[in-house]
C-alpha cells in the first residue's frame, strides 16, 4: 500500500467512524423500546403527566348544588268552587243520579253540574230545587242587556234578570229586581242554599255551591244565564239571601 493510499483510508475511516457510532446508539435505544408481541412491533408509549377521570359504570354524575329548581303545577288542582263538574264518562254509581229531563237531582247537599245541566241536591228545600230545575230551561239562553225585566219569560237575559227568574222559581220574589234593588234584598249576609251577591252595574248567586251568573269567567265568550263551577272575586258585593234560605 503506498503512503498516499493509507493516509486517505485513514481520513475516510476517521469519517465513518463518528456515523457509525450514532447509529448504533440509536438502535440500541430502538431495541429498548420495542418489544414483539405476535411477530408485530409494539413500542412503548410515551407517560405524559394528565390526571386520570374517574368514572363508573353504574353511577350517575352527582347534581350540581346550583342546579335550577323546577316548579310543576298539579295535574288535579283543586277546584275554586266544589262540587267538582261530572263527565258523563265518569264512574259515578248510578244511584247517586236521578236523571230526568226535567228534574235531574243527586244525593247529598250539594249541587253537581253534568254537560252545562245542574242537578239538585236531595237534601235541599222544594224551593231550592225548583229554583236550580228552573234555571236549567233558560241555560243556552243568550246575553240581552235588559233581557228579563219586563217579563219572567224572555228569549235572553241579563246578570239581574237571571238572578231575578231564580228567585222567582224559589218562591222569593214576586217581580224582576234590577242589581241596585237586589242590594236591599232579603236579609244581610250570606244563606244556607242561596246567596246573591250585587253591586250597581252586576249581580249574580251562589245556589247550592254553584255560581249562577251571565259572566264567563274561564273562556270569556260564552255569555249569559249559566251554571259555572269556579266561584269568583266578591270584593264589593253585597252578600244577601232570602229569609229561611
Amino acid at each position: 500500500m503506498s503512503p498516499q493510499f493509507s493516509s486517505l483510508f485513514r481520513i475516510a475511516l476517521i469519517a465513518i467512524l463518528p456515523i457509525a457510532l450514532v447509529a448504533g446508539n440509536a438502535n440500541a435505544q430502538s431495541n429498548q423500546n420495542r418489544n414483539t408481541y405476535r411477530g408485530e412491533a409494539v413500542y412503548a408509549g410515551r407517560v405524559v403527566n394528565v390526571p386520570l377521570q374517574p368514572f363508573s359504570l353504574d353511577r350517575q354524575p352527582a347534581r350540581s348544588s346550583s342546579a335550577i329548581q323546577v316548579a310543576y303545577y298539579s295535574s288535579r288542582p283543586a277546584p275554586r268552587a266544589e262540587p267538582v263538574e261530572h263527565d258523563a264518562d265518569e264512574s259515578d254509581s248510578a244511584s247517586q243520579f236521578q236523571d230526568s229531563s226535567s228534574h235531574p237531582m243527586v244525593r247529598g247537599d250539594r249541587a253537581v253540574l253534568r254537560n252545562g245541566i245542574a242537578y239538585a241536591p236531595s237534601n235541599a228545600p222544594d224551593s231550592v230545587k225548583n229554583a236550580i230545575w228552573a234555571v236549567n230551561s233558560i241555560r243556552n239562553r243568550p246575553y240581552v242587556w235588559g233581557g228579563g225585566h219586563g217579563s219572567f219569560r224572555d228569549y235572553g237575559y241579563d246578570c239581574s234578570g237571571t238572578v231575578s227568574y231564580a228567585l222567582h222559581n224559589a218562591g222569593a220574589l214576586g217581580q224582576p229586581l234590577p242589581s241596585s234593588d237586589l242590594l236591599r234584598f232579603g236579609e244581610r249576609g250570606r244563606g244556607r242554599w242561596i246567596t246573591i251577591y250585587s253591586r250597581r252595574g252586576h249581580t249574580f248567586a251562589m245556589i247550592a255551591g254553584l255560581r249562577l251568573d251571565t259572566t264567563d269567567l274561564r273562556v270569556g265568550r260564552d255569555v249569559g244565564p249559566r251554571w259555572h263551577l269556579d266561584g269568583r272575586d266578591t270584593w264589593g258585593f253585597e252578600a244577601r239571601h232570602p229569609a229561611g234560605l
